[in-house]
């Protein structure tokens, strides 16, 4: 059984895992700074010098003028505020991953048409010269039946 867990635990997925994880925290953490710290005091300015941080309903009845004041006071509140933040971090999140995805299967794509384009895909019968695809025995056309020793030669 350790065996077992140790081979599972070391394998690559496993840990490109862990390190996507551990990778994915940081960013996560640099999206909420980019997003609190950046992007929401412009837009809270915009709108009237409004602290989306702030925002929230009073279910208490008693007035607080800080979402703060009123967790310390152990009021319950409706905080769309953070709410609002919170969906804006995930935007900006899933379009940063949506952006690097997007980059990562163009990239994969061009190395596909890449090695597509390097191997052969036909190849010329040495008896009618006409181009057969690279692993025909036969030839379409000329109906003649193609050496092993050929298709070895023509297709290096």
């Amino acid at each position: 059984m350790i065996k077992e867990f140790k081979d599972f635990a070391v394998k690559g997925n496993v840990i490109d895992l862990a390190v996507g994880v551990i990778i994915g925290g940081a960013f996560g953490k640099i999206v909420t700074s980019l997003v609190n710290d950046i992007i929401m005091p412009p837009i809270g300015l915009l709108l009237g010098k409004v602290n989306f941080t702030n925002l929230f309903i009073n279910l208490s009845g008693t007035p607080y003028g800080t979402l703060a004041e009123a967790k310390e006071a152990g009021a319950p509140t409706i905080n769309y505020g953070l709410f609002i933040n919170n969906v804006l971090d995930f935007s900006i999140v899933a379009f940063s991953i949506f952006l690097v995805i997007r980059q990562l299967n163009r990239f994969r794509r061009r190395q596909q048409e890449k090695s597509i384009k390097a191997e052969p895909q036909t190849k010329e019968c040495p008896y009618c010269l006409s181009d057969i695809p690279i692993k025909a025995v036969r030839c379409k056309h000329c109906t003649s039946q193609l050496e092993i020793s050929v298709q070895i030669n023509k297709s290096h």
